[in-house]
């Protein structure tokens, strides 16, 4: 028994009539009833009480209807969802994002995906750093990665999603907290509180380059764990901390106040990251519903 022959099996039941049933099917009706010959051979019952006027089903093509359009409608959805997931309309995506700054861009695609992907379900992990959202990717346990790299690996493509600069916290009492603008060499022996200076931390590395380049080591007081605790040690008047522009558009402490640097520094966007050769239908449809 095939899904074909109980198509033409329902078809037929439900018509009563083979020539009905066999131009609903667009087929001519000696191969449908071949078809129903060759079921009930298979079934060993008679499926269709025949007559010159009628066509009635019988007890045992009674009991067949159910299942049979149980099985078909089970080949539809799979089918369907055969074409849904190669059309990258369901499926499921990984994203391992880092950093406070990321969380606006985060929602808003968790929001977009529910409204314009609803069949794709994202999985969201949050990082406290971009090396750790990059590891996971490179690892295979997620799909896209979000954060800020110096270096991409050769297998991983990436582009930026929100461009970024560096921006200085500063309690609100501080000497320099109503400037427009800071240059680096204002900052030399200023107190800094830093994020753990780990391998691919990008702003610990712009840090100790912008001091580096203006002549003075950056004077660290403490180190936070994340850049939550850093600002609240800012506010709490430790000291300074070097941070990004979409962090301050995001914080709202009246103790801390956020100020531009002007520095040449490297850039510090913000970049998704993927694996060049993921298949994934449903990854390229969750990249284009990023910013570009």
């Amino acid at each position: 028994m095939d899904v074909g022959q109980l198509r033409y099996f329902l078809a037929v039941a439900e018509e009563l009539h083979f020539g009905r049933a066999a131009d609903r099917l667009h087929i001519t009706q000696p191969p449908l009833s071949r078809t129903i010959k060759a079921l009930e051979r298979e079934l060993g019952t008679v499926l269709f009480e025949r007559s010159t006027r009628s066509v009635k089903l019988t007890s045992s093509g009674r009991a067949l209807v159910g299942p049979a359009r149980e099985a078909v409608d089970a080949i539809r959805r799979a089918e369907e969802s055969v074409r849904s997931a190669d059309a990258g309309e369901t499926g499921l995506v990984r994203v391992a994002f880092a950093g406070v700054s990321t969380h606006p861009l985060v929602a808003t695609l968790a929001r977009t995906v529910r409204s314009q992907r609803p069949g794709i379900q994202l999985e969201l992990s949050s990082q406290n750093f971009a090396q750790p959202a990059m590891k996971k990717l490179l690892q295979g346990e997620s799909d896209i990665a979000l954060g800020r790299w110096d270096t991409i690996p050769a297998e991983v493509s990436a582009r930026v999603v929100m461009r970024d600069s560096l921006v200085v916290a500063l309690p609100d009492s501080h000497r320099l907290a109503e400037s427009r603008r800071l240059t680096a060499d204002q900052l030399a022996g200023e107190p800094f509180v830093s994020l753990p200076p780990h391998e691919g931390s990008v702003l610990s590395d712009r840090l100790r380059k912008m001091a580096q380049a203006n002549g003075f080591v950056a004077d660290i007081v403490q180190i936070a764990p994340d850049t939550q605790t850093a600002l609240a040690l800012v506010g709490a008047e430790v000291g300074g901390h070097l941070t990004l522009a979409s962090v301050a558009r995001n914080v709202s402490d009246p103790h801390v106040v956020f100020v531009p640097l002007d520095t040449a520094a490297d850039d510090v966007d913000l970049r998704a990251a993927w694996h060049r050769d993921d298949p994934n239908p449903a990854l390229r449809a969750v990249l284009r519903l990023l910013p570009r």
